[in-house]
């Protein structure tokens, strides 16, 4: 991925869906033993479906910078596998998405 030289609303758009979607990630591991063991499956529903909707924009967003900033597809590559891995999407933020 190339450094980023200027900061446009689509990544600033992408940085702050980025954070979101890795809180929503956690919260949805916090809600999961709430929905099996205590037998709490609003708090799981919601959570999840908040979590499905911000990770829908993610991967939205994630094109469109690809597209917007002319990266390659592994690059895009790197920032949809970043979605799927706990704590990643904070990496990316931090690492590739900020101006250098």
């Amino acid at each position: 991925m190339e450094p980023i030289s200027k900061e446009t609303n689509t990544l600033k758009a992408f940085r702050w869906i980025a954070i979101l979607e890795g809180i929503s990630y956690i919260a949805f591991f916090i809600t999961m033993p709430l929905k099996y063991f205590m037998e709490m499956p609003k708090p799981n529903r919601i959570v999840g479906m908040t979590h499905g909707v911000l990770f829908l924009i993610y991967v939205l967003l994630a094109f469109l910078v690809t597209k917007e900033q002319k990266w390659n597809f592994k690059s895009f590559g790197i920032l949809f596998l970043a979605s799927l891995i706990p704590f990643a999407t904070f990496y990316v933020e931090r690492k590739y998405l900020r101006i250098k």
